[in-house]
Formats: C-alpha cells, sequence, structure tokens
C-alpha cells in the first residue's frame, strides 16, 4: 500500500500538520491534511484514504470520536497521537477501533514504522495463514509452533492468545480485546490473569536472552513485535 497510497492526517496544529505531510511525502506516502475532526470525516467520506493519523486532542470533536465514526463504515487503519499523559484517552481511542498511537514528541522512522505495520494487518475472512515470525513459525490451522525447527508445546488458551497476538501483528491489542477474545467478555477486566498467561507464553516462544517477541505497552496492551 505503499507508493501513491492517501494517509488522511487530522491535526489542529500548523507546525505538526505540515511535519507530517513532508514525513509522508519523504516516505512515498501522499497526505490529505485536515485541521480538524469535521473536515477529517469529509474528506475521508469523500475519497476514502488507505489510512488515518489522528490527533486525540482537537477544536471541535475529538479523535476518539473521529475514530469511531471512520470505524462506522470503514476497517482503513486508524493510527491516534497523543501527548504524554492522556493514557485513558488512549485507551478510549483503542476501544473506539484505533490500531495503535504514537506518543508526542515521536521521530519520523517510528511513525512510518507503525504506519506500515498496521497497513499490513491480516485481511479478514476464513483464512488461516502459516506466519512466520524471526525464528517462530506459526500454523494457524493446524494448531501448531514451531521455534528454530523445533516444536513448542502451548496449553490451549496460550495457543489461542498467541493467534490473536500473531493475526494482529504489528497492531496493539488492548487487555480488554485479548480478554474478550480468548477468555471472553465476562473477563474483560480480569488483567492479572492476561499477565500471567502472557508470561507464561514469554518463557515458551521467545529465545532465552533474545530480543522480545511480545511487546508490553504498560497499562494498555500488547503487540507482536515486526
Amino acid at each position: 500500500m505503499n507508493g501513491s497510497a492517501r494517509i488522511l492526517v487530522c491535526d489542529d496544529e500548523a507546525q505538526i500538520l505540515r511535519a507530517l505531510k513532508v514525513i509522508l511525502r519523504d516516505a512515498g506516502y501522499e497526505a490529505v491534511p485536515a485541521a480538524n475532526g469535521e473536515e477529517a470525516l469529509d474528506l475521508a467520506a469523500v475519497k476514502p484514504p488507505a489510512a488515518a493519523i489522528v490527533d486525540l486532542m482537537l477544536p471541535d470533536i475529538d479523535g476518539v470520536e473521529v475514530t469511531r465514526r471512520l470505524r462506522e463504515w470503514s476497517e482503513m487503519p486508524i493510527i491516534v497521537l497523543s501527548a504524554v499523559g492522556e493514557e485513558e484517552e488512549k485507551v478510549r481511542a483503542l476501544a473506539a477501533g484505533a490500531d495503535d498511537y504514537v506518543t508526542k514528541p515521536f521521530g519520523p522512522n517510528e511513525l512510518m514504522a507503525r504506519l506500515r505495520a498496521v497497513m499490513r494487518r491480516v485481511p479478514g475472512g476464513d483464512e488461516e495463514p502459516t506466519v512466520e515470525i524471526g525464528e517462530l513459525t506459526v500454523d494457524l490451522a493446524a494448531h501448531t509452533v514451531m521455534r528454530d525447527g523445533e516444536e513448542v508445546h502451548l496449553t490451549p488458551t496460550e495457543f489461542q492468545l498467541l493467534r490473536s497476538l500473531v493475526r494482529n501483528r504489528g497492531r496493539l491489542m488492548t487487555h480488554r480485546a485479548l480478554l474478550t477474545e480468548v477468555w471472553g467478555p465476562a473477563w474483560s477486566n480480569d488483567t492479572a490473569t492476561l499477565r500471567t498467561h502472557v508470561a507464561n507464553l514469554r518463557r515458551k516462544v521467545e529465545p532465552a536472552g533474545g530480543e522480545g517477541l511480545i511487546r508490553t505497552d504498560p497499562g494498555v496492551g500488547y503487540r507482536i513485535s515486526v
């Protein structure tokens, strides 16, 4: 989706908007700028972009509402921009359908890496592919996991947790989203159970002393590094 892909960028700070346009242009994308939420929604409706980067704090409707309204009709990847200390707003945006967030001030390389990651999301459907991430091979259809050619034995719950992370690799999965998908809605607030299973899963799938495969976004959720 690189090349001439159109990326909606919404921020009320002119300096940030200019920087985003330059960053996207240098990465080979076409920026579609909007200075407020209503303008962003109008632009997206007229000609849907490939993805959106939306600031949380906007002068009219906030980035959470923009995300929610985009999600009513589109599955486009959405990244929200947030200032330090806006943890609650980040969680609200992710619950509304955002795929990831980047905290200001951000580096161009980080932002583009996050954008490319969410744009590589596994498409919906019944296909259950085999996914290779570094030395790990996950066969989602056969429910098998191999590391360095040797089978890794996971419990059914551990496999479902890994499957959810792998199918959304590069995308931040909130605690609530993982708990709901793996354990069901009644467990949506049981972060202690989630932490325990993530710790067990890490011990089995990550190489000893190696770089972490499962990344923690403190207070928010987890993602598979790509």
